[in-house]
């Protein structure tokens, strides 16, 4: 099986991370050699810049700054993890990847969308073979974000409001590069939900 480029997206709370781990145990088991990875981070160099953009002051950025630091945050991670690992054959799994800028910075700040799509075009020029976005009431996924008390917790303490925009943007992307992304129903047991996954990602490696 030749090697994957996977990504999970979806609002804060929605499950991501437990799912990430319960798919990585899979792969495991079906000997399916993989890195495990994120976003904002993956490498050094956006691991240092992620500390900036997900603790402190919600305001603390412009718009444009915050986009400009995910892409340089972005364009290390996949000169320095994502593409050599896929290179040599290895599947990489990350938490989030382009798509959340298109719906965190894009589709949920007015006017920001075509400034997102021309500078991953330039700078980036790659999405994954397969994104699962887990969908979920905004409300139970930012009570749940808030409850981590992660000191990560920089886009929920942006309100309801701003998570209903991202799950509506996220629906949008989905229907939008249809070919690729899946909506998982992120609603009911984790089990439950995790072979939703599975069996979407075994339908159309």
């Amino acid at each position: 099986m030749s090697s994957k480029f996977i990504s999970f997206e979806g609002i804060d709370g929605s499950g991501k991370s437990t799912q990430i781990k319960l798919f990585s145990e899979r792969l495991k088991k079906h000997g399916i050699e993989h890195v495990l990875s994120r976003e904002p981070g993956g490498s050094k160099g956006a691991e240092e810049i992620r500390r900036l953009l997900v603790e402190g002051d919600p305001d603390r950025w412009s718009h444009y700054t915050e986009m400009l630091l995910f892409t340089a945050a972005r364009r290390d991670h996949l000169e320095r993890t994502i593409n050599p690992n896929l290179e040599s054959g290895k599947t990489v799994v990350t938490d989030r990847f382009a798509d959340s800028t298109r719906v965190y910075q894009g589709a949920a700040r007015e006017g920001m969308e075509m400034t997102v799509n021309a500078l991953h075009n330039l700078m980036i020029r790659k999405d994954p073979d397969i994104t699962f976005i887990i969908d979920i009431d905004p409300e139970i996924a930012l009570k749940r974000g808030l409850a981590r008390n992660s000191g990560e917790d920089r886009f929920e303490e942006f309100g309801l409001e701003f998570q209903k925009k991202l799950r509506k943007g996220f629906l949008s992307l989905a229907s939008h590069f249809n070919k690729r992304c899946f909506i998982i129903d992120g609603d009911g047991e984790l089990d439950i939900i995790f072979e939703r996954i599975w069996t979407t990602y075994q339908d159309n490696i």
